[in-house]
């Protein structure tokens, strides 16, 4: 397992120059509203559909549960008409969903992260009113996701099954399990994040994510900037929990998309497809993935895909 110095520190202060340092504000014009998602050129869609070998997909889906998963709301479904209704020829259900939080798979849109009163790209939080978000929403992404890419399984990496809450993943060991793969995180890519967290929700059950999970550390993100990813996404919320910087729960949130404009995928199951990619030992796929379209919403429930 890759040692790091737990003598080294990231502070308040460190994540705000982080802010400051990290931020592609400006970088696609003030009106932009697609961020790290330019990186997704018509070049990088035909480099990733170039990855589809076999035609194999793998859902990176969570199922849709009734019950709840950590403090999240739980997914759901009414029947209004089935077989059993009488005289019906037909059949149809309504769906509800809460979906931020730890249960469902689901997409953050860049209205999702405020700071010092502004959003991503400057825009002010006040654009987002009772009747949606009216700059940065995920309408923004309509036309859908289409890139290579990257599942980083340090489960894996560091021969367990899973990653306990006391093991933060550091900037070492991404770059270790690039020297691992021989893969190399660029530009447009879509880095995925593997902690084993639903092996372990099997294993142990539930326990209180906030306070025991194990995820990103902040001090990842300036590596994720050189690389200029596109997206990040895992099987959690993508920050460790606890964070290990005093005053912000969610750091890795925070510089993700209120600074770098990149979308974050959280709630992935990705135990089918470390299987698949182990089994392959391929780790690069073509990755799609299309949120509703929804004017104002702050995200989205998702389905990605990887197809080998």
């Amino acid at each position: 397992m890759t040692a790091h110095s737990e003598t080294t520190r990231t502070s308040k202060d460190d994540v705000m120059k982080m802010m400051q340092t990290l931020s592609n504000w400006g970088r696609w014009g003030k009106d932009d509203q697609l961020g790290a998602l330019n990186l997704i050129t018509p070049q990088k869609r035909r480099e990733a559909a170039a990855l589809v070998k076999e035609g194999v997909s793998i859902s990176l889906a969570r199922n849709a549960v009734k019950v709840r998963v950590g403090p999240s709301a739980p997914f759901e479904h009414r029947m209004l008409q089935t077989g059993l209704t009488p005289g019906s020829d037909s059949s149809g259900d309504v769906f509800s969903v809460q979906f931020h939080g730890f249960t469902h798979t689901h997409m953050d849109a860049l209205c999702h992260i405020f700071h010092e009163g502004r959003m991503y790209n400057g825009y002010s939080q006040t654009e987002v009113t009772e009747k949606g978000a009216a700059k940065l929403s995920i309408i923004a992404v309509k036309d859908g996701i289409f890139t290579r890419g990257i599942l980083m399984d340090f489960p894996l990496l560091f021969g367990a099954h899973y990653l306990k809450g006391d093991r933060p993943i550091y900037p070492e060991d991404l770059e270790a399990w690039q020297k691992k793969t021989g893969l190399t995180v660029g530009s447009g890519d879509a880095a995925i994040i593997r902690t084993g967290r639903w092996a372990r929700w099997a294993a142990e059950g539930e326990w209180d994510i906030e306070k025991d999970s194990s995820g990103l550390h902040v001090s990842c993100m300036p590596w994720f900037k050189e690389k200029d990813v596109a997206i990040l996404g895992s099987d959690l919320a993508m920050d460790v929990m606890p964070s290990r910087v005093e005053g912000i729960a969610l750091p890795v949130h925070l510089v993700t998309i209120n600074a770098m404009g990149v979308p974050i995928l959280d709630v992935c199951d990705l135990e089918p497809i470390s299987k698949s990619a182990a089994q392959r030992n391929r780790w690069d796929f073509l990755l799609t993935m299309a949120p509703l379209a929804v004017e104002g919403g702050t995200g989205s429930p998702l389905n990605p895909i990887a197809t080998f």
